[in-house]
């Protein structure tokens, strides 16, 4: 069975409202889409690290728990986990605050087994850290040498932006070993000082990869591809109680359609067709959908249990 592997950060997410805390869960973009993709039914693997405390180890047991293999996951003794406090607005978008207490960032990690046609997801600062890139460069090398799909979502915080000069080698590189790329109007307007999705596609992505997705909140979600293929994908408009994982949940939503799909990695050199595009951007939006219907960064166990039955239909029909 194809496999997922993540690798990111892991965080406590403390989520406010009007100030005060209301929820807190075990966060960090890549693990929220490989939470959603475990409890969806998908063969799952994390990398990455915590501390040697109580928030470390729920987070450990969350991922176990929703099925996802953890023995990737490495605890650093002299090391507490980080948090995050998101401020929801009137919106129910978040402004953040960080705080991690690593004495010294590392990465050491068992490498899972990784094979032809797996997908990998990677993204945010984690993916361009200097001080971890030749680790996670390594293990991206490693894995499209095995045949595997690599997605990247820029996700580049505000909060890094005093970093691009220094920080725009390892995200070219990224750039160059990704089969799809996905960013968010924001990503680009710190990076580039750029917000129109084609001139970023044609000014900062085509020369490395031909699959460009671009996110813009609630409005629509453009795509560029192959032989010139271009198009828009409306987002309905919806209640949200929060918005936090929406973008995460695009990305879990995005790779459950390329599995269930069957998109192979030579299909997607060969390039996929319009209807292919459509089946997956649809996924992308509708587990966004579900995730922002609550206060949790991941789809709900009910909402996976139903795809876990649609992709067993559609890999028992290829």
């Amino acid at each position: 069975m194809r496999k997922i592997i993540g690798i990111g950060e892991t965080v406590l997410d403390i989520i406010f409202r009007d100030e005060q805390p209301i929820h807190a869960v075990p966060g960090g973009s890549t693990f929220n889409a490989i939470i959603s993709l475990s409890r969806s039914g998908v063969s799952t693997s994390f990398i990455s690290e915590t501390g040697n405390d109580r928030v470390g180890q729920m987070i450990i047991k969350f991922l176990k728990d929703n099925g996802c293999e953890a023995a990737s996951v490495s605890v650093y003794p002299d090391s507490k986990s980080p948090l995050s406090l998101a401020f929801l607005n009137d919106q129910n978008d978040a402004d953040y605050i960080f705080y991690k207490d690593h004495p010294h960032d590392r990465l050491d990690f068992t490498l899972p087994e990784i094979n032809k046609d797996d997908i990998v997801l990677f993204g945010s600062y984690y993916a361009v850290n200097p001080v971890i890139r030749p680790q996670v460069k390594a293990f991206l090398d490693y894995a499209h040498e095995r045949g595997a799909i690599l997605y990247y979502d820029v996700n580049f915080r505000a909060s890094h932006q005093y970093e691009v000069m220094r920080l725009t080698p390892n995200l070219l590189e990224n750039f160059e070993l990704s089969d799809i790329v996905r960013g968010s109007a924001e990503d680009f307007e710190i990076l580039f000082k750029k917000n129109d999705a084609e001139q970023v596609y044609r000014s900062q992505i085509m020369f490395y990869t031909k699959k460009f997705i671009y996110t813009n909140a609630a409005n629509p979600i453009q795509l560029f591809a192959d032989n010139g293929l271009k198009k828009q994908y409306p987002i309905d408009k919806m209640e949200t109680v929060s918005t936090i994982g929406a973008g995460d949940n695009f990305n879990a939503g995005f790779l459950y359609g390329m599995l269930s799909n069957g998109i192979t990695r030579n299909q997607l050199t060969e390039g996929l067709s319009e209807q292919q595009w459509d089946s997956i951007v649809e996924q992308g939006i509708r587990f966004s959908a579900e995730v922002c219907r609550s206060l949790f960064n991941y789809v709900s166990p009910e909402f996976g249990t139903a795809r876990k039955e649609e992709l067993k239909q559609s890999i028992n029909q290829e």
